[in-house]
């Protein structure tokens, strides 16, 4: 092998990372909790399962979800929000690896396969089902980007809760069973929360760049003590909802879930401790911990109830 041919391989190794770095891997837990909880639940409620239905859902969740991170990553930079003060992780558009055109180009590219893998799971929900892709898609985009872009209205709590709660365990539970019910809406409403977290983290540490960019999240506008009770809220109600499961009669799922509480109040402790910075990295990771663990807990749970009949 020439040392030409070696160097040509380093570059394009280093861009490969820097494509991984820009999808963000570590928030794509967001995208998987949903589908598997919309899948146990309906396992649970029905007895049937088509998994192929389950993993083209989570193929086309993970692609919106990689495209949105690829449009934040561009619109926010050409916005002026990622700068070189940022404390947050590298962002690829900010650090000049690749140009704004470029990463624009590639969630383009995300949402249009997203699109594509769409077309079974139309042929499966049917017209119900369009709706779902077009609303994901536009908030995918309409996250940072567009008209009245929600990060920068103080909407992207909102955001998040909509999509990786209601839409992704909703739709979810819709392709398995063709319904949609209260336990869909509560299950997807404890998932999107906890979702909600990892939002909220990443808006308080921003906080204060965000502000000076004009970018006016929900963190900014509460101020860093209502951000905390926020983000506090959002980490305890999920387990406070399993009243609805035990009231329904379950009793694996809201036992086995609420092993994760303490993970949970841990993290709100730590956070309003520490003063927003680099350490809420770390917390980003601890909260995708959390929000794994309540929805692999809580699947196991309702399935193992389902089985007890």
């Amino acid at each position: 092998m020439t040392a030409e041919v070696k160097a040509e391989m380093r570059v394009e190794m280093g861009a490969a990372r820097a494509w991984l770095l820009a999808a963000r891997p570590k928030t794509l837990i967001a995208a998987l909790v949903p589908v598997l909880v919309g899948t146990a639940l309906a396992r649970a409620r029905t007895g049937a399962l088509r998994w192929e239905l389950s993993f083209l859902a989570l193929a086309a969740a993970v692609l919106i979800q990689i495209g949105t991170n690829f449009a934040n990553d561009a619109i926010d930079f050409k916005k002026g929000a990622d700068t070189a003060e940022r404390i947050g992780p590298r962002r690829v558009t900010q650090s000049g690896i690749f140009t704004s055109g470029q990463v624009l180009r590639a969630a383009l590219l995300c949402f249009g396969g997203a699109l594509l893998l769409g077309i079974p799971l139309v042929a499966a929900g049917g017209w119900p089902l369009v709706a779902i892709g077009l609303v994901s898609l536009a908030l995918g985009y309409g996250y940072t980007g567009g008209p009245f872009p929600l990060a920068y209205l103080g909407l992207g709590d909102l955001f998040v809760l909509i999509f990786f709660g209601w839409i992704a365990v909703g739709g979810v539970y819709f392709l398995q069973t063709g319904a949609w019910d209260t336990p869909a809406l509560v299950a997807g409403t404890q998932v999107g929360l906890l979702a909600t977290v990892l939002i909220a983290i990443n808006n308080l540490r921003d906080r204060a760049g965000d502000e000076r960019a004009g970018k006016r999240t929900l963190a900014v506008k509460l101020g860093v003590r209502g951000s905390r009770m926020e983000i506090g809220l959002l980490a305890i109600l999920p387990f406070a909802l399993n009243l609805y499961w035990w009231e329904a009669g379950y009793r694996a799922a809201p036992l086995l879930s609420t092993v994760a509480l303490p993970g949970a109040l841990l993290l709100v402790r730590r956070i309003a401790l520490t003063a927003p910075g680099s350490e809420y990295n770390g917390f980003l990771g601890k909260a995708a911990a959390l929000q794994s663990l309540f929805g692999l807990l809580w699947s196991a749970g309702i399935l193992w109830d389902a089985a007890r009949g």
